[in-house]
């Protein structure tokens, strides 16, 4: 199913609502017809009552901006419980009339908590050319990627800290880690109501809302702090946008954040990963296209200016299959790559 990126449930609150009246308005008249005139008076508050009753019932729980916080930011614990699961996700960047994604497929198990992912680098994006797919580990504090390029030798990993990344790999591996895109929820600073829709077959609850990158870091476990805390000072907003597809258990079946990224989040980057090397293709292409603009001779009508596009990142996580264990391993510290690692930017 396709998921839309930006619905917003005023529409189903106040249809809920609307309805919640209309029940309530047969509800008093019915009783009115079977009243007498000493009994008028009396059942005038329980009138009000049943009103405001059969509104509330109308309305769904999730409606509840608290309830609908309490939801979100209950999400990474529901989902440790859920124990491992299927993922898979999806990064665009898009940079002036350049669009660009990367695709990842593999499985995690939430509760020890460790992810495997393969990564596809798309087609024209910068070192896609003859690339291999990548394969990526997640774990508490630690990115390994294998095939990475950038002078790594085949079948190598390389290891490297999420606490010193300038993202705290929120798109360095090119796929947001989906441990980290749940936690991020812990931070949301507000949260709506959009409607229930069905994902895969199933009926999920679809909120909408922003992140405070700082709260998010407060409320994670201290193992994965200090990759969150590195984010909270890497994006100069300090808050992210995000749409949350919860199901019956709480647990996240698709989670999607959207990463504006200014020149200065981009600036001493190039030492990071396959999601940056895909945000500096696009930026690169939308720089050259920009470049060509201002080259252009100017007519007598028009002056031609070309500032710096800002770039768009949205990360997109899908969860599936909960409940099985997938095995997954560590990589050998023999097969860790000791050497220098140079920047894919060069």
């Amino acid at each position: 199913m396709a998921v839309p990126r930006h619905r917003r449930g005023s529409a189903v609150v106040a249809g809920a609502v609307a309805g919640g009246l209309a029940f309530g308005l047969l509800v008093v008249s019915g009783c009115a017809e079977k009243e007498t005139a000493g009994e008028s008076a009396a059942s005038g508050a329980g009138g009000s009552s049943l009103v405001r009753q059969a509104r509330e019932a109308a309305v769904p729980a999730a409606a509840d901006p608290v309830r609908a916080l309490a939801a979100v930011r209950h999400a990474s614990v529901a989902l440790a419980r859920a124990g491992g699961a299927k993922v898979r996700t999806s990064m665009e960047t898009v940079s002036g009339g350049t669009r660009l994604t990367i695709h990842g497929r593999g499985a995690y198990d939430f509760a020890r908590p460790v992810g495997r992912l393969t990564v596809m680098l798309p087609e024209g994006g910068a070192g896609s050319v003859g690339h291999r797919p990548i394969t990526e580990v997640f774990a508490p504090g630690a990115l390994y990627m294998k095939n990475r390029g950038a002078g790594v030798p085949a079948g190598k990993w390389v290891r490297l800290d999420t606490g010193t990344l300038a993202d705290g790999d929120l798109l360095t591996s090119g796929a947001t880690d989906p441990l980290a895109a749940a936690e991020l929820l812990g931070g949301a600073r507000e949260a709506a109501y959009a409607g229930e829709e069905r994902l895969g077959g199933e009926r999920v609850d679809h909120y909408w809302g922003t992140v405070d990158l700082s709260r998010a870091a407060r409320a994670a476990p201290e193992r994965d702090r200090a990759a969150l805390e590195a984010a909270a000072k890497g994006f100069s907003s300090g808050t992210l946008a995000f749409d949350a597809y919860l199901d019956r258990q709480g647990r996240p079946r698709l989670l999607r954040y959207r990463f504006g990224v200014a020149d200065r989040d981009r600036a001493g980057r190039a030492d990071a990963g396959v999601g940056h090397r895909a945000v500096a293709s696009a930026a690169s292409a939308s720089s050259a296209a920009a470049s060509a603009v201002a080259a252009a001779p100017a007519t007598a009508s028009a002056t031609v200016s070309a500032p710096p596009s800002p770039m768009t990142v949205v990360s997109t996580v899908e969860l599936s299959s909960f409940g099985f264990r997938p095995d997954i391993s560590l990589p050998a510290p023999a097969e860790i790559y000791a050497g220098t690692v140079a920047s894919p930017q060069k």
